[in-house]
């Protein structure tokens, strides 16, 4: 069993009944940290894998449902967790498109779930840190809070966006046992990057290796994807004593991509 450096901790992380965030909610779970995991769905799926985790790793595991591009819901859910040592923002969603043709609807559901609901989620945990005297709040920008790509508009603004509020929120909680950092990842093979390569392959004549090295992992220079295990590795370094000094900071797991 992992280091339980976690344990009597619990973490609330946002968008986690799958990829990254369910990458980051395991980790947290195998080092002993209780765990509330969220999506906008409400299925016996949902409860299902809170009742999986929570058997796999010996700890508590709650699935509250709340739809982060509704500020109330996004506060709601802390409220309900009941407690909130560990904040992971994570829940994000991503439209391609150039800014005249850009949807209007896209650009608001972007901003309020990929920037937005950080805020709010981050509101209502700080009161409870501070009561507590310890908290980590963990935001899950992107490289692309770093650097831009064409037609990215609103995930490049949201996530430029999140990086300034990881800042704020680290100055505003400094010298009080609580932290706010960034990771940056690249490309993670997530299931929904996994779906989009038989697409591309598609789209571009080319074979599954030539889209993941020539396409998909061209700005990549590691050539390589980083892992859900590693951004969820990289997560409990930050909510350990050994980060305890890292705030207000990007942690960049993208295999040098924000170097070039």
């Amino acid at each position: 069993m992992a280091d339980r450096v976690l344990t009597g901790k619990t973490a609330v992380v946002t968008g986690s009944n799958s990829g990254i965030g369910l990458g980051v909610a395991e980790a947290l779970a195998a080092a002993g940290a209780d765990l509330v995991i969220n999506s906008f769905t409400d299925t016996p799926e949902d409860h299902a894998l809170a009742e999986r985790l929570a058997a796999d790793h010996g700890v508590a595991v709650r699935y509250i449902a709340a739809d982060m591009s509704k500020p109330d819901q996004c506060r709601a859910l802390v409220e309900k967790a009941g407690r909130c040592d560990i904040l992971v923002n994570n829940a994000g969603i991503q439209h391609v498109a150039p800014i005249p043709e850009f949807p209007m609807d896209k650009w608001d559901a972007i901003i309020a779930i990929n920037l937005s609901s950080a805020f709010h989620t981050t509101a209502a945990a700080l009161p409870m840190m501070r009561a507590a005297g310890w908290g980590r709040v963990i935001n899950v920008a992107s490289a692309h809070g770093l650097t831009a790509s064409p037609f990215k508009s609103a995930y490049v603004a949201a996530k430029h966006g999140v990086v300034g509020l990881t800042k704020v929120t680290a100055l505003e909680a400094a010298g009080e046992g609580i932290t706010c950092n960034a990771i940056c990842p690249g490309y993670v093979l997530t299931p929904i990057i996994e779906k989009q390569i038989p697409d591309q392959m598609q789209t571009h004549g080319m074979t599954r290796e030539d889209v993941i090295a020539k396409v998909m992992l061209a700005r990549q220079p590691s050539g390589q994807f980083a892992t859900v295990e590693q951004i969820g590795g990289t997560a409990v370094f930050l909510c350990s004593e050994a980060a305890a000094q890292v705030t207000g900071t990007t942690i960049s797991v993208d295999g040098g991509w924000t170097a070039l």
